[in-house]
């Protein structure tokens, strides 16, 4: 009996144990957990990391985010997914409240604004060409920023997909180097880089 009773403690303490313990995370880093079909951005867990050099000493950076869009992706055929999106330049963050007011402050009389002014257009990439290898993909489209349209080659990286709250979702990241000058925002160059670089965290639901 009393042997028993004792197997029965350790059989109900590892039952409780099991039920306590943390399930893992919904998504997986598998890329086979992809589902084909068509995403919308999810604004809440996407981000875009820009990053200048300030005058030489750091680096410097701050985020745009409520970024909204779609994109089409079948895993079987990974080179004809297409992305749309769109990020209001007006909703950009810094940790400084005067920096952030000199990004979108109105200019002079006559001038031009330093960066982007009070009331910027949103900024829209569209891919042209998607070309895949395995977990990574280099991304062509054209960005429309500050009225300018250039060429921009987005390098990709699957990160994660699975489903949550009934929905499919995937992720990846991304990087790319723009010259800010070519889109008409010369401000400082060069005692603040010319060269942005766009760090990518990019989430989208089904």
């Amino acid at each position: 009996m009393r042997f028993a009773a004792i197997a029965f403690v350790a059989l109900a303490s590892t039952a409780l144990v099991a039920q306590q313990a943390p399930k893992g995370p919904p998504g997986s880093h598998n890329p086979t957990a992809v589902v084909a079909g068509s995403y919308a951005v999810d604004p809440n867990h996407t981000l875009i990391e820009w990053t200048v050099d300030h005058l030489g000493f750091t680096p410097y950076f701050g985020l745009f985010g409520e970024t909204t869009g779609t994109l089409t992706l079948d895993p079987a055929k990974p080179n004809e997914a297409k992305v749309d999106v769109t990020i209001p330049v007006s909703k950009v963050l810094t940790t400084n409240p005067a920096l952030t007011a000199h990004l979108l402050r109105a200019p002079k009389e006559g001038a031009k604004a330093d960066f982007f002014g009070p009331a910027p257009a949103d900024a829209h990439f569209v891919s042209t060409k998607v070309t895949a290898s395995g977990e990574n993909a280099r991304i062509e489209g054209n960005l429309t920023l500050n009225g300018v349209t250039k060429p921009v080659t987005l390098d990709a990286r699957f990160y994660g997909a699975g489903k949550m709250g009934g929905k499919d979702n995937v992720g990846f990241t991304a990087m790319t180097t723009l010259r800010r000058s070519e889109f008409g925002v010369a401000y400082g160059i060069p005692m603040v880089s010319d060269e942005v670089k766009l760090k990518i965290s990019a989430a989208f639901v089904k």
